[in-house]
């Protein structure tokens, strides 16, 4: 597997998000599900970067980064800055 799938969902959540902030803009704001939905892309976004992190690791440490697997969000939500 190549990282291209990961790198296809995340420009797609990009672009997802990219148009709630436009319509955030609008003036009229966003609903509840509009702002839980941003919340799902975001963190969804920080597993697929996640994800190329450990490929790339594993690469380096000449491992198979097909082996390299998708966290789940209560763990890499808890990463540190």
């Amino acid at each position: 597997m190549s990282d291209q799938p990961t790198f296809d969902r995340i420009n797609e959540l990009s672009g997802e998000e990219q148009e709630l902030w436009e319509r955030a803009g609008d003036g009229d704001g966003l609903d509840d599900n509009q702002r839980n939905r941003l919340q799902s892309i975001r963190v969804e976004l920080d597993q697929c970067y996640d994800l190329l992190r450990q490929r790339q690791a594993r690469r380096a440490a000449g491992l198979d980064p097909d082996d390299a697997q998708a966290r789940p969000a209560e763990v890499v939500e808890r990463y540190q800055q």
